[in-house]
């Protein structure tokens, strides 16, 4: 790079879903480098508030999800499903564990669940409009962890006022502190007060459905509501942040 012309330089960084991103360190100006500042998605033990920052994974806009607008029937409709999961159900994972317990308490009745085998990069329109119908139509959006606990869906999920029910585990790689064994995943989402449902294991979550079955409607609509919300402060509060951040490094 002919970095000579440039005074400073941020990095976004779509980070590796195992976290191994040691190829940048060396170009930090700590290291001698030329970056002043680094902006990287998924939990990683070098995130500092000094040069180094956790940026949202945010929605698929790649598989073309669209920027939604909250409507009236969005935040006042009965949804006719409790929970959805759409997505792909991978050997011997936590999600298949899922739809073990889904299936042996009858909640796939109640809940919008579609399982496929293989992961599919892009989306056809109809499985795009499948999904997005899937969010819009019910309460809850499971979001069982893949490559890493942090998942598109959990933004997307937000975009239509369904509450994400996270799986609270670190999955494999270096996004924890090695040092600590408590290290807890989707930090900056917990910094910034998620109005989510954390879980730790999927035989939680038989509870979670049999109490949402007694939610009123009216209970519904203030939950969107602050779901809506909060993901509208959440955007509003990073961008604040990432200007703030660069104005005071850079100017």
């Amino acid at each position: 790079m002919q970095t000579q012309k440039l005074r400073h330089l941020a990095v976004v960084l779509l980070g590796n879903e195992y976290c191994d991103n040691d190829w940048i360190m060396q170009f930090l100006k700590r290291n001698g480098g030329f970056v002043d500042l680094l902006f990287i998605t998924y939990d990683s033990p070098w995130i500092n508030g000094a040069d180094v920052f956790q940026w949202p994974l945010g929605v698929a806009t790649y598989r073309k999800f669209p920027v939604v607008e909250a409507s009236w029937s969005m935040l006042h409709d009965e949804r006719p499903y409790i929970c959805n999961f759409l997505g792909t159900v991978y050997e011997n994972s936590s999600r298949q564990a899922l739809m073990n317990i889904l299936k042996q308490d009858g909640s796939d009745k109640l809940c919008w669940v579609s399982a496929r085998e293989q992961w599919q990069p892009q989306e056809t329109n109809e499985s795009l409009k499948n999904y997005q119908d899937a969010l819009l139509q019910s309460d809850l959006t499971l979001c069982p962890v893949g490559v890493n606990t942090e998942c598109y869906r959990i933004y997307e999920a937000c975009s239509f006022g369904s509450i994400p029910v996270v799986e609270d585990v670190m999955t494999a790689g270096h996004c924890g502190d090695m040092a600590s064994h408590h290290s807890t995943p989707l930090q900056l989402l917990k910094a910034m007060g998620a109005p989510f449902i954390f879980i730790k294991d999927w035989k939680e979550l038989p509870a979670i459905l049999e109490k949402e079955k007694t939610v009123t409607l009216q209970e519904k609509i203030q939950r969107r509501k602050m779901l809506l919300h909060w993901y509208q402060h959440f955007k509003t509060e990073l961008k604040r942040k990432f200007t703030n951040i660069l104005e005071s490094s850079f100017l």
